[in-house]
C-alpha cells in the first residue's frame, strides 16, 4: 500500500539543492500548532511511515488529537536510527549472529538478518581505571582493556564487516552519548533527497542526552532495540508531556550540574515516569547547548522518558562549534523552520498545550550534590556536612547507615608511600571527573581545570591515597585542556587522564589502595566517593565505598583537596598552603567570566573535526585485530566471552501453545527500589560466586575473570551472575544482604543461581515478588534475559520502571502489578508459598489477573502488557522469536 499522505510531500529549496519533506503544515490541521514539539516529531514519523500495515492513518489521527488521546492510545514509532554501547551492544550483535544461524536452520536466508536502519555502536564501557595518577595511565589502561576484551573486540570487529548498516566506533574514542552529541547526531536526516527529523532509540538509558540538541530519543532495552534494528516499529503509549518552564539566570557559583540535580529532585518528586518533559521559557535561552544536554542526560534519574529541548539558534551554533558541515546546517535550519520545529525561547509559547506544567527560576539554584545512595537525593553544599553526619546514625535507608553513637567517631590509621595517615567516616577515597553527563560540558570541565590551577598556585595538594581520575567522553576534552595549558594543573592534583570511557560512573573504578581498603574493612568505615556521574546507587561505584555523591567536576576537585565530605566549605578551610595559611574554597573558585573566556579561546571547531576525522581508524590496537570472515560467525565452544545464545536453539517456525503458570515457587521476595544493578550481572566477578566457580572450572585464572559487563556475550556467565549483587536484600532470608535464597522444597539456603537451576531441572516454574520501582536504573537487557534463563515466569511488583517492564515483556516474562496500596507484605506473603497465575488465553492489555497460593491466599493484580503488540510478543515467547518468525516467512516468499 502506498502512503496515503503522499499529498503532503513538498519541495524545499536550500541554496542550489532541492529536497522533499512530509509537511505538517500541509495537513491544514489547526490542532498541530498546539502540540508540544516532541509530539510533532512523533506525528511527522507516523505521517512519513504510514503504510496501512505498520503505521495506520488512525495512528496519525491519534497523534494529531494528542490533547484528547495522550495516555489512552497506543502508537507506533519508527526511529531513524539506533545507538548502542558495547556492554549492551555485544549481546545485540550476538543475538543477530544467533538469529542468522536460526534463519539458516529454519530454511531462510541468513543475509536477511541485517540492521535495516543505521546502527552506531560505541565501545566505551570496557576500560577500567586500573591505573591512575600517572602520566601513562591512559596508555596502560587501554592496554589492559585490549588484553581483557580481545575476544569481544574481535567479535565486534567481525560484526562491523559482516552486517550492513552497522558502524563500530573503536575503544578509546569516547563515551557513546558524548560521541553522539558531538559527531553522530544528524539533527535532520537526509535520505534519498527526503528530509526528516533525526530520532533514535539506544540501549543505554542516558540516550536522552541527545534531547538537549532537539533530537527525539530515549533508552530502550537491548531486546526492543534489536527489533527496531530489524525494521519493527516501537509500540508505545502516546505520552503525557510535562512543560517545564525555566526563567531567570543561574547565579555566579552555580553550575549546570547544580541545575540538573535541582531539576532531578523536583521532577522525581512530581512523578514523571513514562512522560515526556519539554523545556521552554526565557531561561532556556540563557543555557548553552551543553547545559541543556546535561539536563537531558539525567532524564532516567528524574524518571522521564525524555527531557526535550526544541532546536533554536543555540543548537545551530553548537553544530557549527562541533565542526558539522555548513551545507548540512543549512538544510537542518531550513527544514526545521519549514516544519515549525524551530523555536525562539525569548518569545511566549502560549499556543503550546501541555498535559501539566512546572517551573523553576534559575536564580534560585545553589551549589549542591546528590547522595549518598540515590541521584534524586539532593543536598545543598552548605548543608552537606550536617546531612552526612546525621546519615551516619539515621536508621538504615537511603539517607542512613544505622551506626551506633559510639561508632561515629571511629578512625583508622595506615601507612602509605612511607607516610602515616588517619581516616574516619566520610573520608573521600575516590574522586572522579567522569561521565558524559558532565565531561561533554566545557564550562564545568574548564571550571574544574581552572580551580585545579588556582589550588596548585595556592600550594594545595591531594593526599596520595585518594584515587583521583579524569575520564572524559571524547578526545576533544583532552585537546582543549592541553591547548589551555590547564591539564598540567589537573595532573599535579592526581587528575591525570585515565581513559576515554564511562569508567568510574559505571563502577569500572579499579581498586583503591590495599592499605586503605584494609582500614575501611577493619574499622567498618562509611567511606565516600565523589564523582561527576549520574548514578550513585550503593555498591555501584566501588564495593568499599558506601557513600557516593554526584557533584560537578569543580566540586569533585574540591572534595579531593578536602579529603572528606565532613566539611563546611563556607566556614572551614579546604586546606593550608606551604606557609601554613588557611585556604578557603572561595579563594580558588574561578569566576564565570574566567570560564567563559577559556571556552571562547580554547574550544574550537577544528578540534572536533580533527578528533572525529579518523574516528573508526584511530586506534592502532583495533586496526591490528585479525577477524574471521563470512556471514555466519564461527562460534568457539571454549570461549568464555562469546557464546551462541540459547534463545533460538530450539525455536520452531510456529509458536508453541502458552503454558499456564501453575504452582510456581518464589525464587526471591524483594523490597522497594530494586535496581537493574541488583538484578543484572555487573561489576567484578567474585571467585566465590557461581560465575566465578564456572570460570575457574574452565581453567580461567581469577586474575582474568574481568567484569560481568565484559562477558555479556556469554549467557552461561550472565545467567550465573543474575541477582548476584551482594547488596541484594531478600525477605526470604530476613532481608539479609546476600546472593542466596531459600530453596523452598527443602528449606536449604543456597546461591540464587543454584536454586533456580534446581527448579528448572525439576520442571518447576518460579516467580519473583517485589516492591515499588522494580527495575529502576540503567537499561540492561540481561536484567530480563537473566531471569528468563533462570526460569522466572512472572514478576509481581508494586510498580515497574518503564524500560525494565518492556524488557521483561520482550523476554516473555509476565509483569503483574499489585493494586494501589497493596504489597506482598499487606497480603502476608513470605515467599514460601506456591503461586498460580490465572491468565487465560484471551489476554487483554491491562486486564485484572487473579493470583492464588497453595495456602489459600488470593489477590488480584493488573497485567502490565500495555499494548496489543506486547501480547503478541508474549505468545511468541518474546520479541525476538516474533521478529525472527516473520523474517523467515518473508525470506521464503
Amino acid at each position: 500500500m502506498s502512503n496515503p499522505f503522499s499529498r503532503v510531500k513538498k519541495d524545499l529549496q536550500v541554496g542550489s539543492s532541492t529536497f522533499q519533506y512530509f509537511s505538517l503544515g500541509a495537513l491544514n490541521d489547526p490542532r498541530i500548532k498546539h502540540l508540544p514539539y516532541s509530539i510533532r516529531i512523533l506525528l511527522e514519523a507516523a505521517l512519513r511511515n504510514c503504510d496501512g500495515l505498520q503505521v495506520l492513518e488512525s495512528d496519525v489521527e491519534n497523534i494529531a488529537a494528542w490533547e484528547k488521546t495522550f495516555g489512552q492510545v497506543e502508537i507506533p514509532f519508527k526511529p531513524a536510527r539506533v545507538i548502542l554501547q558495547d556492554f549492551t551492544g555485544v549481546p545485540a550483535v550476538v543475538d543477530l549472529a544467533g538469529m542468522r544461524d536460526a534463519m539458516k536452520r529454519l530454511g531462510g536466508d541468513p543475509s536477511k538478518i541485517n540492521p535495516l536502519v543505521p546502527v552506531d555502536l560505541v565501545i566505551d564501557h570496557s576500560v577500567q581505571a586500573d591505573v591512575s595518577r600517572t602520566s601513562d595511565a591512559v596508555e596502560r589502561n587501554q592496554e589492559l582493556e585490549f588484553v581483557r576484551n580481545k575476544e569481544r573486540f574481535t567479535f565486534l570487529k567481525w560484526g562491523s564487516t559482516a552486517f550492513e548498516n552497522l558502524l563500530i566506533v573503536p575503544p578509546g574514542s569516547g563515551i557513546v552519548h558524548q560521541v553522539n552529541l558531538e559527531y553522530l547526531a544528524r539533527g535532520v536526516f537526509q535520505h534519498e533527497g527526503v528530509l526528516y527529523p533525526d530520532s533514535l532509540v539506544g540501549t543505554d538509558s542516558h540516550t536522552t542526552m541527545i534531547n538537549g540538541m532537539g533530537v527525539c530519543g530515549w533508552g530502550v532495552g537491548g531486546i526492543e532495540a534489536e527489533a527496531v534494528m530489524l525494521g519493527q516499529p516501537m509500540s508505545m503509549v502516546l505520552p503525557e508531556v510535562v512543560g517545564f518552564k525555566l526563567t531567570g539566570v543561574l547565579p555566579s557559583g552555580a553550575t549546570s550540574t547544580d541545575l540538573v540535580l535541582t531539576v532531578t529532585q523536583a521532577l522525581r518528586a512530581a512523578g514523571v515516569v513514562g512522560k515526556f518533559v519539554e523545556f521552554y521559557g526565557s531561561g532556556v535561552a540563557e543555557l548553552s547547548l551543553a547545559d541543556r544536554a546535561t539536563i537531558s542526560n539525567m532524564a532516567p534519574e528524574y524518571g522521564a522518558t525524555m527531557g526535550f529541548f526544541p532546536v533554536d539558534t543555540a543548537t545551530l551554533e553548537y553544530l557549527k562549534q562541533t565542526g558539522r558541515a555548513d551545507a548540512n546546517i543549512a538544510y537542518i535550519e531550513a527544514y526545521l523552520k519549514a516544519q515549525d520545529l524551530f523555536v525562539d525561547y525569548a518569545k511566549s509559547s502560549d499556543d503550546i498545550k501541555y498535559s501539566s506544567t512546572m517551573s523553576l527560576d534559575l536564580s534560585t539554584v545553589v551549589p549542591c550534590l546528590s547522595g549518598p545512595k540515590r541521584p534524586q537525593d539532593r543536598v545543598a553544599l552548605s548543608d552537606m556536612k550536617v546531612d552526612f553526619v546525621k546519615s551516619l546514625e539515621n536508621k538504615v535507608g537511603f539517607k542512613g547507615y544505622g551506626l551506633k553513637p559510639e561508632h561515629v567517631g571511629r578512625k583508622g590509621s595506615f601507612e602509605f608511600q612511607g607516610k602515616k595517615y588517619e581516616i574516619g567516616h566520610g573520608a573521600v577515597l575516590i574522586a572522579a571527573i567522569t561521565s558524559c553527563t558532565n565531561t561533554s560540558n566545557p564550562s564545568v570541565m574548564l571550571g574544574a581545570a581552572l580551580l585545579a590551577r588556582n589550588a596548585v598556585n595556592a600550594g594545595l595538594e591531594v593526599k596520595p591515597y585518594i584515587k583521583t581520575s579524569l575520564s572524559p567522553g571524547s578526545g576533544v576534552v583532552r585537546r582543549y585542556l592541553e591547548e589551555s595549558k590547564l591539564q598540567g594543573a589537573l595532573d599535579a592534583l592526581g587528575f591525570n587522564l585515565t581513559g576515554y570511557g564511562c569508567m568510574t560512573c559505571i563502577g569500572n573504578s579499579g581498586e583503591i589502595a590495599e592499605e586503605v581498603a584494609e582500614v575501611v574493612i577493619r574499622e567498618d568505615l562509611v567511606a565516600a566517593g565523589v564523582l561527576s556521574g549520574n548514578r550513585n546507587f550503593e555498591g555501584r561505584i566501588h564495593p568499599h565505598l558506601r557513600a557516593n555523591y554526584l557533584a560537578s567536576p569543580p566540586l569533585v576537585v574540591a572534595y579531593a583537596l578536602a579529603g572528606t565530605v565532613i566539611i563546611d566549605f563556607e566556614t572551614e578551610p579546604i586546606g593550608t598552603n606551604k606557609e601554613g595559611k588557611a585556604v578557603f574554597l572561595r579563594d580558588i573558585w574561578p569566576s564565570r567570566a574566567e570560564v567563559q573566556s577559556a571556552i571562547t579561546s580554547f574550544v574550537l571547531p577544528s578540534m572536533f573535526r580533527e578528533v572525529y576525522s579518523n574516528i573508526t581508524t584511530g586506534n592502532t590496537r583495533w586496526n591490528d585485530l585479525h577477524v574471521p570472515s563470512g556471514q555466519l560467525y564461527p562460534w568457539e565452544d571454549a570461549s568464555t566471552y562469546i557464546h551462541n545464545p540459547p534463545f533460538f536453539a530450539t525455536m520452531e517456525l510456529e509458536p508453541a501453545p502458552i503454558k499456564p503458570v501453575e504452582q510456581a515457587y518464589c525464587l526471591l521476595n524483594l523490597g522497594d527500589s530494586i535496581t537493574t544493578d541488583h538484578i543484572s550481572p555487573a561489576g567484578s566477578i567474585s571467585r566465590k560466586s557461581p560465575a566465578g566457580r564456572y570460570l575457574e572450572a574452565r581453567g580461567v585464572d581469577p586474575r582474568d575473570f574481568n567484569t560481568y559487563g565484559a562477558r555479556r556475550g556469554n549467557d552461561e556467565i550472565m545467567v550465573r551472575g543474575t541477582f548476584a549483587n551482594t547488596r541484594l536484600k531478600n525477605k526470604m532470608l530476613d532481608s539479609k544482604e546476600s546472593i542466596q535464597t531459600r530453596y523452598v522444597p527443602t528449606g536449604e539456603v543456597v546461591d540464587i543461581y543454584d536454586a533456580a537451576a534446581r527448579y528448572i531441572s525439576s520442571g518447576l516454574p518460579t516467580v519473583v515478588l517485589a516492591g515499588a520501582e522494580y527495575g529502576s536504573g540503567s537499561s540492561r537487557d540481561w536484567a530480563a534475559k537473566g531471569p528468563y534463563l533462570q526460569g522466572i515466569k512472572a514478576v509481581i511488583a508494586v510498580s515497574f520502571e518503564r524500560i525494565h517492564r518492556s524488557n521483561l515483556v520482550g523476554m516473555g516474562i509476565i509483569p503483574l502489578q499489585f493494586r494501589e496500596g497493596e504489597t506482598s507484605d499487606t497480603h502476608g506473603l513470605t515467599g514460601n508459598e506456591r503461586f498460580t497465575v490465572h491468565l487465560s488465553h484471551d489476554i487483554k492489555t491491562g486486564q485484572d489477573v487473579r493470583v492464588t497460593t497453595d495456602n489459600g491466599k488470593e489477590f488480584t493484580t493488573k497485567l502490565r502488557f500495555d499494548t496489543p503488540i506486547e501480547i503478541e510478543y508474549y505468545k511468541h515467547g518474546g520479541i525476538l522469536p516474533y521478529v525472527l518468525r516473520r523474517l523467515v516467512k518473508e525470506s521464503k516468499q
